[in-house]
């Protein structure tokens, strides 16, 4: 597959006229397609294609339909069925409502794309970016996490090294 960057990434009439029809108020996909526009664009993605072959389908639409899959906690199987039904993501990657999406097997194409070519870090860096920029996250910050997990193992790690270790087994010193 190569890469033909669209020169292209508006919203089609049709698609925003239905859209803007079924949420009248608007929603969350709908406001950050209108606030920030296209977000990733096909340049950010070309060293990952080669410059001849088949024309790929806009990998920057197959990122941004990697993390709404992730933060929807879809499959690959309903993120390719979510495109093909759902107006809001329709609306947000600028596809017609006629579009008839994807097989699903072409993300993890994508994603395993992503990572030989070691261009995970673009799609986080743009998203931390724009994060920064509209003040969700602080740059350069504190980050915290839910460290349950990790107490867990750590727990889990001590117990299997009290099991093992001969000292934890007082009972094989007693007389």
């Amino acid at each position: 597959m190569s890469l033909r960057p669209e020169l292209s990434v508006g919203i089609p009439e049709e698609t925003m006229r239905v859209a803007k029809a079924t949420f009248p108020r608007g929603c969350a996909l709908m406001g950050l397609r209108d606030a920030l526009g296209p977000i990733l664009h096909d340049q950010q993605f070309a060293a990952q294609f080669p410059a001849l072959g088949q024309r790929a389908v806009a990998p920057w639409r197959f990122a941004l339909i990697t993390l709404l899959q992730f933060a929807e906690g879809l499959s690959d199987r309903k993120a390719a069925d979510a495109v093909r039904s759902r107006i809001d993501w329709k609306y947000l990657l600028g596809l017609s409502l006629s579009d008839a999406s994807f097989d699903h097997s072409v993300l993890c194409e994508f994603r395993a794309r992503l990572i030989a070519g070691q261009a995970e870090a673009i799609l986080f860096n743009t998203v931390l970016d724009i994060a920064t920029s509209h003040y969700l996250v602080r740059p350069g910050g504190r980050q915290r996490t839910d460290s349950t997990h990790v107490v867990a193992a750590v727990c889990g790690l001590n117990r299997i090294a009290g099991i093992t270790e001969p000292c934890a087994m007082p009972w094989k010193h007693w007389p």
